[in-house]
């Protein structure tokens, strides 16, 4: 499994754990609870959403820095053998 896979039956996982807890809790009328329950389940899904980006981020960056310093092994090379 990966690591987006992984995370994402997590978050789908406590989003729907949350939401279940906001419709019960609603149900026996604490809505005060019910709508903390639902708003931390926007603040979960929109977590990960930042989350995936992040890691986006830091592969693109990986692969940018990864042809730098190739770039910079292949000058050492040629500047070497002249």
């Amino acid at each position: 499994m990966t690591t987006h896979n992984f995370t994402r039956a997590v978050t789908v996982f406590a989003v729907g754990f949350l939401l279940l807890n906001a419709v019960l809790l609603a149900l026996i009328g604490h809505l005060g609870w019910a709508t903390v329950c639902a708003g931390v389940a926007v603040l979960a899904v929109i977590g990960w959403f930042r989350y995936r980006r992040i890691l986006r981020e830091l592969a693109a960056a990986r692969k940018e820095m990864k042809r730098e310093v190739e770039s910079l092994r292949d000058l050492l090379h040629t500047h070497k053998t002249s």
